[in-house]
């Protein structure tokens, strides 16, 4: 999970382009309740484990790429109406080129 780190901060940073100009959050808000509810408790433990095999990173790295996706389309749905046709084509056309390239990126994160 620890390799992961640069590809979610890309992300992240990919995700704050995209909501530069909304004005609120771009977590769903079913997310946030889920993410308060973690929160309360602590961090969970599985945080804290890495997957064992290239099928378990991948499958995380599938799921992040998913979670990113969500996250670019809401901000771009809060984003200007004028701009809201490419920046929905933009994060959609993102989402394929990662999803096309998940083993190559897990593979990068994980060279051993």
């Amino acid at each position: 999970m620890a390799h992961f780190k640069h590809f979610i901060i890309g992300a992240a940073l990919a995700g704050a382009a995209l909501a530069a100009q909304a004005a609120s959050t771009t977590t769903p808000p079913q997310n946030l309740r889920l993410q308060q509810t973690e929160i309360a408790k602590g961090d969970p433990p599985r945080w804290y484990q890495d997957d064992a095999s290239p099928a378990e990173q991948l499958r995380t790295l599938r799921k992040e790429i998913g979670a990113a996706l969500a996250e670019a389309n809401l901000a771009c749905k809060q984003g200007p109406a004028a701009e809201r046709s490419a920046c929905l084509k933009e994060a959609r056309a993102t989402y394929q080129h990662d999803m096309a390239n998940a083993a190559q990126i897990r593979a990068e994160n994980h060279p051993h």
